[in-house]
């Protein structure tokens, strides 16, 4: 069991509506101490925790959060901010009614032209399973491999369930070989999250780091 490689897939997330300062830099500080692949925190915070870190560790922040129904171009501003406040990566939550209408390739476009403002930077399309058909699911990840995003995402952690075994293993079934897996949501035990890692998950979205990573010292 490598603490050190689990810590390294994890983006140390802190997304709570009353979140302040004070508990985001502890995050930051957190996330330095463990070596996790990024802080993931609102868009409000970005630039203060950039310039805390001071390119120490990427900053990842949400746009269309959560429930992801907010116009495109909307969410292209929001990105658009949130690079210039110093984002490394950026988690978007698509258009849920758009796929209930089987509109997928609004769904593409959209995750296109977002990509397109982030350019080289990371772009992981939160799709919120918990809401889906597995056909839709599967269309998804067809949609996310065409618009060349980098991660397909599980979950907000803000709806009715997160990440499960069986999406892990259809997204690692369904999605392009250059398409990475994020599962997020619900991650709560170092066992889920070696699973989740076991299935073909590269990123892991979780709020307990610290409770995980100190549960698995304990194993050792």
């Amino acid at each position: 069991m490598d603490m050190n490689r689990i810590a390294g897939k994890v983006d140390h997330t802190l997304l709570r509506q009353e979140a302040v300062w004070e508990e985001i830099r502890q995050l930051c500080d957190e996330a330095l101490q463990y070596h996790t692949a990024s802080v993931c925190i609102p868009p409000s915070y970005v630039k203060r925790a950039a310039e805390y870190l001071g390119g120490r560790l990427p900053v990842c922040t949400v746009i269309g959060f959560p429930n992801g129904y907010q116009t495109t171009a909307v969410k292209r501003f929001e990105t658009q901010d949130a690079i210039r406040n110093g984002a490394e990566e950026i988690d978007m939550v698509i258009n849920i009614g758009w796929v209930k209408e089987k509109a997928f390739s609004l769904v593409e476009e959209e995750i296109r032209s977002i990509k397109s403002v982030c350019g080289p930077l990371v772009l992981k399309v939160i799709i919120e399973t918990c809401l889906l058909t597995e056909e839709e699911k599967r269309e998804l990840c067809g949609a996310v491999t065409r618009a060349g995003a980098d991660y397909i995402k599980t979950s907000t952690g803000f709806s009715t369930a997160g990440a499960t075994p069986e999406d892990i293993r259809l997204f690692a079934e369904c999605v392009g070989e250059r398409v990475k897996i994020k599962a997020a949501g619900g991650i709560s035990s170092l066992k889920d999250a070696q699973e989740f890692l076991e299935l073909g998950a590269e990123r892991l979205g979780t709020s307990r780091t610290v409770k995980l990573l100190n549960e698995g010292k304990k194993e050792i």
